[in-house]
């Protein structure tokens, strides 16, 4: 099988009113799903329950945007032993067959992608960019995995010895459980999906409470592409109520999971117990959240490029990113001026209902909405000096103003803890050996960026800034699949490296074949 040459799906150009008129379009027919309940899939059964989980549109609260099931334990523990079953059958699929699902898929999202976009505009909030570089994403990983797969399923370079035969070959882990973010609810989640299942791995997909609907479009998708039942298990429900049961289970082989600090860590010490019958030590994929600072020197090629990126980087999907920069650290060279030009700058964005095109829709849900705004007091409390924003919007919905706080000390709390919301703290640095001290200052170790002409100081910020995604003279956010993998270091996760050559090899295991010759 020969593939053209993997290349990142184009974002669509919303300036151009044929685009316009499409997204409209499908922002419009996507709301024929709203009034639809979907079973639990578990192997070939549709499955519903009593008990049910609705899924609101955060910039209009009342709104449901689909119906979905809330599973426990017992159907949690079905959803294992399907998959189990189906698992001794699925490996056995070719790679180059296991591929060809992906691909299928990859088609046709990108001929329906404001389809899947105009979801994610309803259910998270999501302004069309951000909508329509999530669904881009989620064809590239798609179509990289594709490929990737089959490189691993060629001939492996390894050393061969004389008077014997012997090869390495990848084979899949077995039942893995599937827990993406509502961030990215359909990049990460299909990433995290088909990752799995192109290994040859059966999966229960367990989405996010806040993001059934947009990942039940992709199950729809792969039913359309005819995956085999019992591949991909579409389990709902409360993390409380089924996640440990999921984790803990001892046919469980992985867990593929993005999300909070507190909940990845909770799973690496289930999954780390053994259960009784369990035989193999469970392996964990996490990535869990950051702390992302950019470095503005004294030396800039441009200050206004410096602060449009540090507002791109900081406001994008109002913040609601691991890789967003929620701190930045300025030269006291122009300080002053920086504070200014982010506050003028923030003060022109833009807030409404995400379907209407704004700058920045809402945040994902009300106890995150007064998170955020707990957040903003504690740093008034603490000495900071709020320069943009600072409140909620008088409006239904869950708005809240991009706020810039400056005088933001380099211990103080919105500095250190992860807030997942529309706000930036700005620290004065009094040189760069200062900055990237303060930079380094925190458990997190996603994403960074150093903004700075002089060459011996990107230098030591290579070597030195402690991060698993690092970017120079540019934002921090937007990593590109196959161009720049995508992980962290420290509490910010394992460093999977999604969206590169490493990452697949985290849902395989490599089995080594000898044979004496005679």
């Amino acid at each position: 099988m020969k593939l053209p040459k993997f290349k990142n799906e184009p974002l669509t150009d919303f300036t151009d009113k044929k685009n316009r008129k499409a997204f409209e379009k499908a922002l419009l027919e996507v709301t024929l799903r709203f009034k639809k309940e979907y079973p639990l899939r578990i192997g070939d059964e549709k499955i519903f329950t009593d008990n049910k989980l609705k899924s609101y549109n955060p910039s209009s609260p009342e709104e449901v945007v689909g119906t979905f099931q809330k599973a426990d334990a017992a159907l949690a523990i079905k959803a294992i032993e399907i998959a189990h079953a189906k698992f001794y059958e699925w490996k056995e699929t070719p790679a180059k067959k296991r591929a060809e699902y992906l691909l299928k898929a990859a088609k046709i999202m990108k001929k329906r992608k404001h389809e899947f976009s105009a979801m994610m505009v309803y259910e998270e909030g999501k302004n069309w960019v951000e909508a329509d570089a999530d669904t881009a994403e989620a064809i590239d990983f798609m179509e990289f995995y594709a490929r990737e797969i089959l490189r691993y399923s060629t001939e492996q370079p390894i050393v061969k010895i004389p008077g014997e035969k012997n090869y390495l070959e990848y084979i899949p882990l077995g039942v893995g459980i599937v827990i993406p973010p509502w961030n990215f609810p359909l990049a990460i989640l299909v990433g995290m999906s088909t990752a799995s299942i192109v290994c040859g791995n059966t999966i229960i997909l367990k989405p996010s409470s806040d993001s059934p609907a947009i990942a039940q479009m992709f199950v729809d998708l792969m039913d359309e592409v005819k995956l085999p039942a019992g591949v991909i298990n579409f389990v709902t429900g409360g993390g409380g109520s089924i996640g440990d049961v999921l984790v803990e289970h001892h046919l469980t082989r992985y867990i593929s999971f993005t999300g909070s600090m507190e909940v990845g860590l909770r799973i690496n010490e289930l999954a780390a117990k053994k259960q009784p019958a369990q035989i193999w030590i469970k392996r964990v994929i996490a990535e869990m959240g950051g702390k992302d600072t950019m470095v503005i020197d004294k030396e800039i090629y441009d200050i206004e490029d410096a602060a449009n990126g540090v507002i791109a980087a900081a406001f994008g999907f109002q913040g609601q990113k691991c890789s967003a920069c929620s701190r930045v650290i300025v030269d006291e060279k122009f300080y002053d001026k920086f504070c200014d030009l982010l506050a003028v700058k923030t003060k022109t964005l833009k807030v409404d209902e995400a379907y209407l095109f704004p700058n920045l829709g809402p945040v994902i849900n009300s106890s995150s909405k007064e998170k955020i705004l707990m957040y903003i007091d504690k740093a008034v409390e603490e000495g900071g000096k709020i320069i943009a924003g600072g409140k909620a919007l008088d409006k239904p919905g869950h708005f809240i103003q991009p706020t810039v706080i400056k005088d933001v000390k380099p211990m103080d709390t919105i500095s250190q803890e992860e807030i997942f919301g529309p706000v930036l703290a700005v620290i004065k640095s009094k040189d760069f050996d200062e900055s990237l001290m303060i930079a380094n200052n925190t458990i997190y170790g996603l994403t960074g960026a150093v903004y700075t002409k002089n060459s011996k100081k990107l230098e030591r910020a290579a070597n030195e800034f402690h991060v698993g995604n690092l970017y120079f003279n540019r934002k921090c956010t937007g990593a590109l699949v196959g161009a720049q993998p995508f992980g962290g270091f420290n509490m910010s996760g394992t460093d999977s490296k999604a969206g590169g050559r490493d990452y697949l090899g985290l849902f395989m295991q490599a089995k080594t074949v000898v044979k004496k010759i005679k």
